[in-house]
């Protein structure tokens, strides 16, 4: 019998349908089964015509109960029946009802009716179940399963909840009646106690459940209990036919349920956008109040005005820019994508733009951002230069204290020296000498004059730089500049006094005189050389250095000289001693200096032992030099690497989207691949940012070796960085529109090429005019006048709502394809309401918890105003507002 009937329907879902014909059929048991409920099925719809069968396979012979049950149950006229009582009467009847279940897409196969007309069982209920298939069970559908899948997944969702319940066939999953009680229970839960039941009485379950069922349901007693306990394997026919029953006596609540899948869609998509609004409103008032607090530190161009200070700043900058300053840079990407999303999902979700709060916007973010960078210009270069300056400073005020420390030991005890009053007691040839000495005194002085002006001028300098220890620099200049009146004035009145004397001391040392001359200007011109063999200097280029070598050549050159003119004047004095020793004189000091041999031979040791050391100290700056040169071509080598890789990288991600034939995914290849070579690449700059470290502790201000700089190399990685983070986002939010949109690889090709076309700076954005030009080569119509003008001005609005005066290509392709879209809409969601309301204009808390998921019910709850109609009841809220509201503007 297995060849007699086949599947009448192609969609796969009765696949075991000859399977059951080979066992079901041959099973009296089943056999019996299918007899009881195809008959008790067959009457349910005949009693609506005031009739009934009592043997389904005797009563559907004569083909006019046949006819008339397919009337009933379709709501559709049959041919009128031939009226005869002879067998080929008969088999016209049957014809009729046969050709009309075809009409219905049915295919039958060996189910002819003459077998109807003689009776033959099988056929008959191969006949039936194929009419309960069509008409009872065809057009159920639950998440587009169709038929015998559909059905078994309604009944696992709406016996979930319930314990020793697990529907997974249509056969013993039903044997102990709990199913059917659940079943009942969950749509109708005042007409039994489903707690009470036990699965250890599954006849009790049964006939509970086929009782109720017939008594408050109207569906008719289809399964005989003590069959369904006796069987081995209940029959599967039977049961999804008394089973499609129950689905189509609880269609209402189907209903009901289809509205609140509706609404928990709708109010998911604006919940999750909210979430978005939220997030995005915390992301900018956390990076905005971000900005405000670092933007005066980096106006702020004042330091401590010492050098420990600014470097101390300068490294607070540097942890800036490598530490504080990148992650608000990635929030603020991440603000930018939030954003684009957020309004693309408002856009596929056919609600309003997002307009976020007062001072929020992404140009707000963007001109505080600008704002920030603006005063970060030139931070980093006013620090190097105060560093510079303090360098300055610093050397000066050494220099200062050297010269001060000369001069003030030069000066020691000179005052007391003026104003003795030694002279009234010496005799002629004694004041004479004490003449001559204070002559040589004053040629001294005169020599020092030039050392006291160099101190001056070095106070003025460092009052000028605003030396940050001015006052303690002015006291010392200034004692000096008094004690240096105060010697001039002593200098005048002692030589007065001693002119005075002079007409009664004529007696002079001609030898001790020479010696006092000579020795004098040479000591001079010693001190004069000790002071440039330890004079400190500050250099930043090898030249530099190199000029100061190459002066101190110069002056080990003159060196013979300097020594001749030593034993020159060391000859005077060995020449007042051989002519003492010669003439048996007790040798006399100098009366015309204090200088003595000993003195000048000391000093000009001294010197001798000066030059080697300043070659020494002149060797270790050239080598400090040039390891200065090396530190610079270090980050000149890597600099000239990175720099040319950012650029190139930064072409590369401006020229994605550009070729049309590109798909989003492939862009979307392409910038993965491009975020993942940067983050690779991110150790070179780490290595940069440590060389330009070294180059600034080194006090180096300038590099000839490369036209890159760590602050034109940071902005560029910072560009490519945010560059590469928005591309994805705009590619992303491309392929969300052109999935949800439906929009095909040719049309997406078309509309890039066209965008491209009028995109002649590549700036992945149309001006207005560009756009124009666009939508005319698409084949829009805009006239050349007002209206024209006024039409454009329209589509403006709707790709531009900001007022930007540019089109970005997300914008273009959202308004190509706008008209396609199939969205939710304010009227759906209010007709599901009304559904879940039973019809009324409100609803209550009541209701939506008992038929929503709870958060989305307390949403609802929440955000619903009460209904103030005139037809109002306690608790009533207004689902109208709600709906409408959805659509419109956030509280946000």
């Amino acid at each position: 019998m297995g060849d007699v009937y086949q599947d009448p329907y192609s969609d796969g879902y009765m696949e075991q349908e000859e399977e059951w014909e080979r066992e079901g059929l041959l099973d009296p048991a089943w056999e019996k089964q299918q007899r009881k409920t195809f008959t008790a099925w067959c009457n349910s719809h005949l009693r609506k015509v005031g009739t009934q069968i009592e043997n389904i396979e005797e009563d559907f012979r004569n083909g006019l109960k046949l006819m008339l049950l397919l009337e009933v149950i379709s709501g559709e006229q049959l041919p009128k029946p031939d009226r005869g009582k002879m067998r080929f009467h008969k088999i016209a009847n049957v014809n009729k009802a046969l050709d009309f279940i075809e009409s219905k897409g049915v295919r039958l196969v060996n189910i002819g009716a003459e077998e109807i007309v003689d009776g033959n069982l099988k056929m008959t209920l191969g006949m039936i179940w194929t009419i309960i298939l069509r008409f009872a069970i065809q057009d159920i559908s639950v998440e587009e399963l169709t038929a015998k899948e559909g059905l078994l997944l309604w009944c696992q969702r709406k016996t979930a909840p319930y314990k020793n319940v697990n529907v997974q066939n249509f056969h013993l999953s039903f044997k102990d009646g709990l199913a059917f009680c659940a079943l009942i229970h969950r749509h109708r839960p005042e007409l039994l106690d489903y707690d009470t039941l036990s699965k250890d009485n599954p006849l009790d379950n049964l006939n509970l459940a086929f009782d109720v069922a017939e008594k408050h349901l109207d569906i008719p007693k289809m399964l005989d209990a003590e069959d369904m306990v006796n069987s081995a394997k209940p029959d599967e026919r039977s049961v999804m036919a008394y089973v499609s029953s129950y689905y189509h006596a609880f269609s209402g609540a189907q209903q009901a349920e289809t509205a609140a899948n509706r609404i928990c869609k709708v109010l998911k998509v604006n919940q999750e956008n909210e979430r978005l609004m939220e997030e995005y409103e915390r992301m900018a008032s956390d990076l905005l109040e971000w900005i405000r607090r670092t933007t005066p530190w980096l106006e702020n161009r004042h330091t401590d005005n010492t050098l420990p200070g600014t470097q101390k700043k300068l490294e607070e900058f540097r942890d800036y820019r490598r530490k504080y300053k990148p992650p608000k840079l990635e929030e603020k990407a991440r603000l930018e994508t939030t954003f684009n999303t957020l309004q693309t999902r408002l856009r596929l979700s056919n609600r309003p733009a997002y307009l976020p709060t007062e001072g929020k916007m992404v140009s707000d973010i963007a001109n505080a951002w600008k704002g920030l960078e603006g005063a970060e210009k030139g931070f980093e270069e006013w620090l190097l230069s105060e560093l510079q300056r303090l360098e300055r400073l610093d050397h000066l005020a050494q220099k200062f204290k050297h010269k001060c420390d000369i001069h003030e030991e030069w000066a020691f005890g000179k005052e007391d020296m003026l104003q003795s009053q030694d002279f009234k007691k010496c005799r002629l040839n004694e004041l004479k000498a004490m003449k001559k000495k204070h002559e040589a005194f004053e040629s001294d002085l005169a020599a020092h004059q030039d050392r006291v002006e160099q101190i001056a001028a070095i106070a003025s300098e460092l009052n000028t730089l605003d030396y940050h220890d001015s006052p303690s620099v002015n006291a010392r200049c200034q004692r000096i500049c008094d004690q240096w009146d105060a010697l001039g004035t002593l200098t005048q009145r002692r030589r007065s006094a001693l002119e005075e004397a002079e007409r009664i001391l004529e007696r002079i040392d001609t030898l001790h005189l020479e010696f006092a001359k000579r020795a004098a200007p040479f000591n001079n011109w010693m001190d004069g050389a000790k002071e440039d063999l330890v004079d400190m200097f500050i250099v930043h280029t090898t030249e530099e250095i190199q000029g100061l070598i190459d002066a101190h050549e110069q002056f080990k050159q003159t060196l013979g000289e300097a020594d001749k003119e030593f034993n020159s004047i060391i000859g005077l004095v060995t020449e007042v001693t051989r002519m003492c020793q010669q003439y048996d004189l007790v040798l006399p000091e100098n009366p015309y200096t204090t200088l003595s041999a000993k003195d000048i031979a000391s000093k000009w040791e001294e010197v001798k032992l000066l030059v080697p050391q300043r070659d020494q100290t002149l060797h270790q700056e050239m080598l400090r030099q040039r390891n200065n040169d090396r530190l610079r071509n270090q980050f000149a080598n890597k600099a000239n690497v990175v720099g040319p890789w950012i650029e190139k990288h930064l072409d590369a991600v401006a020229s994605v989207g550009m070729n049309t034939k590109e798909s989003l995914e492939q862009q979307m290849q392409r910038l993965k691949s491009y975020e993942e070579n940067v983050l690779a690449f991110r150790p070179n700059m780490d290595e940069l940012e440590r060389y330009n470290q070294e180059v600034q502790e080194a006090m180096i201000f300038d590099n000839r070796f490369t036209q890159y700089t760590m602050e034109t190399l940071r902005v560029g990685w910072e560009q490519l960085v945010t560059s590469i983070a928005r591309n994805i986002n705009e590619v992303e939010n491309q392929i969300m529109t052109r999935d949800s949109k439906g929009i095909s690889q040719e049309q997406m090709e078309e509309f890039r090429k066209s965008f491209n076309h009028f995109d002649k700076n590549r700036t992945r954005s149309l001006e207005g005019k560009e756009f124009k030009a666009c939508l005319i080569s698409l084949g829009y119509n805009i006239r050349d006048d007002r209206q024209g003008e006024a039409d454009f001005q329209r589509i403006m609005s709707i790709v531009d709502p900001n007022g930007t005066g540019r089109v970005t290509f997300d914008a273009f392709l959202d308004f190509m394809t706008r008209e396609t879209t199939d969205t939710d809409t304010a009227e759906q969601v209010m007709q599901s309401f009304k559904i879940l309301a039973g019809d009324k204009p409100y609803i209550t808390a009541e209701i939506l918890r008992t038929e929503l998921p709870p958060d989305q019910a307390e949403y609802c709850i929440q955000r619903m105003a009460p209904y103030s109609g005139v037809d109002s009841t306690k608790g009533a809220l207004d689902y109208t507002s709600f709906s409408t509201a959805l659509y419109g503007e956030s509280d946000l």
